[in-house]
Formats: structure tokens, C-alpha cells, sequence
């Protein structure tokens, strides 16, 4: 059934109803997006859960995600729409020679020979959807342009139809890494709000929430340790994610204690690169070691 929040409370408690735990200012903005009508653009590192956002708005409310995963050369037709050029040709191979071109280009370029992609399938979804554009950072300024139309308006032009706009109203969500700069254009369409790695408190809830089996002790040393570990200068920092993955593979082995083995021995859990693993072994593993050894 869809939801209709009247509060950002009532944003607040659906979040954490689909298993994500909102800050006071990450409720407050899905809540403006759903009233507003307005894009949100959700910047911060990667792994703090900006996807995980768009994904728990998409189950609380209700409505289909539809997601675009932004790479390098990304263009319209893989993110707007391509004409099926396979089926226009057997429509002109199959047309009566009697046929004049006119007659059978304005059938070829309907909306039967469309292939729809994410943003258009947005737009033109008879029920209102989510929609996630993410890691938009990874793009250039040429398709941010593109998107201008969409974010403002919420139609797309396209030459041989014309303009189709959306028949409900998306909740749109545009994550970036914060990688490069995005232009002005595209900030003054939407909302904004910064997601940082959370506080120790507010990630012990989270840990708590996805595996209340955990020992609080050991719940509680996890987010400290993999807070340590994310002041090192590493290639990639542990995620929310990952921190949650910790957390399930200690209460799977069993583990009373996170001292200086048991962290060397789940350390792939949360740190993913080679250089990394031995930095935080050798800067974060020594001040585990046991008190005795003191």
C-alpha cells in the first residue's frame, strides 16, 4: 500500500520500519522531496548509505525504485530512450512497395518502435516511482545538461514524438561521491543533503538494528575499531555495509571479544585492498592486543 506522510516524523518511523535508521536532517529532506517535488542531490563518501536511502524511500512508500547507474559515457540512449532500429527495418522491409516514405516513417518512429530506459520509463510509469540516478558525479556536464529538462520539469522532448511529460510525480534521488564538482544548473534543481559516515552512537543502532544477536560489548567495540580505521589514509574506507557484515560474522564464529586475533582474523571483512590490510593491521591490530600483554 502506498504511503502518504504528513510529518517528517512519519518519514522518520517508515525508514526505520524498512531497516533504515534516518539522522533528523536525512528524514527531514526525504520528507520535503515527497511535498515539494523537488530532486534531492545526496552527496558524501562512498558506503554511508546514499543507494540504501533511495532504496528504503522506494519500500516505505511504496512505489517501484527505478534506478540509473551512472558510469564514464553514459548517454541518452542508454539512460533515456533508443529507437529499436532492428524492428523499424523489418517494418520497412515488410512495407508494400506502394507505401510512400512519409506514410512509413511516421509509423516506424512510433511510440510501438521505443525502447524505454530508466528515465523515460520514469516519466512515463502510470504509477508514481523512485527514482535513482546514481553516482551522477561519474558523468560529464554534457549529460547533467541533458537532465536539466527532466529535473525541472519532469518531461522529456523527443524529436519524433514530441514532449511527454510524466504522468505522476517521482521522487527522484541523484547520489554523487563527491568526485568532481557538479554545475550550479543542476544544484539549484534540487535539494540537498550531505550523508557522512555516522557518529559511533549512531552506528552502533544501525549494527544493532540489522543484528540484534550481537553482543552489546561487542557491538559496541566494533563501531569504535572501525572508527579507528577510518581515519587512516586508506584507499577505501569501511562502509556502513561492511561494518554491518563485521558485526554478522563475529556473531557467527562466536566472538565474546574483538582483541587483536579475532580483528586480524575478520580484518578482510571490513578493509578490501592489499595495502590497506597490512596499514590497518599494523596501525589499528596492535591496540588490541590483549591487557595482560601490557
Amino acid at each position: 500500500m502506498a504511503e502518504n506522510p504528513i510529518s517528517v516524523q512519519d518519514v522518520a518511523d517508515g525508514l526505520r520500519s524498512v531497516g533504515y535508521l534516518p539522522g533528523e536532517e536525512t528524514a527531514l529532506v526525504s520528507f520535503l522531496a515527497t511535498k515539494l517535488g523537488k530532486p534531492v542531490l545526496v552527496e558524501g563518501p562512498a558506503g554511508v548509505g546514499k543507494t540504501e536511502l533511495a532504496k528504503a524511500l522506494s519500500k516505505y512508500l511504496g512505489r517501484e525504485l527505478i534506478r540509473l547507474q551512472c558510469y564514464e559515457g553514459l548517454d541518452e540512449a542508454k539512460a533515456l530512450y533508443e529507437w529499436n532500429y532492428r524492428k523499424q527495418l523489418l517494418r520497412i522491409q515488410t512495407e508494400s512497395g506502394e507505401a510512400g516514405w512519409d506514410q512509413v516513417q511516421d509509423d516506424i518512429f512510433g511510440e510501438s518502435f521505443l525502447l524505454s530506459r530508466p528515465l523515460l520509463s520514469a516519466i512515463a510509469s502510470p504509477q508514481p516511482v523512485v527514482l535513482l540516478i546514481d553516482e551522477i558525479d561519474k558523468t560529464d556536464q554534457e549529460f547533467e545538461a541533458m537532465l536539466l529538462e527532466l529535473l525541472s520539469d519532469f518531461q522529456i522532448t523527443i524529436p519524433e514524438l514530441g514532449r511527454i511529460e510524466a504522468r505522476t510525480h517521482p521522487v527522484v534521488l541523484l547520489t554523487s561521491n563527491n568526485s568532481r564538482e557538479l554545475t550550479e544548473a543542476l544544484k539549484r534543481r534540487c535539494l540537498y543533503l550531505w550523508l557522512d559516515y555516522p557518529e559511533l552512537q549512531h552506528e552502533l543502532e544501525i549494527v544493532r538494528m540489522h543484528v540484534p544477536e550481537l553482543p552489546a560489548t561487542v557491538g559496541a567495540k566494533l563501531v569504535e575499531v572501525v572508527a579507528m580505521v577510518r581515519e587512516l589514509d586508506l584507499k577505501k574506507a569501511p562502509s556502513i555495509a561492511e561494518s554491518i557484515d563485521w558485526a554478522r560474522a563475529l556473531l557467527l564464529l562466536g566472538a565474546r571479544e574483538i582483541d587483536e586475533n579475532v580483528f586480524r582474523e575478520t580484518l578482510s571483512v571490513i578493509v578490501k585492498h592489499r595495502t590497506d590490510l597490512d596499514l590497518v593491521a599494523e596501525r589499528v591490530g596492535v591496540k588490541l592486543a590483549p591487557a595482560s600483554a601490557g
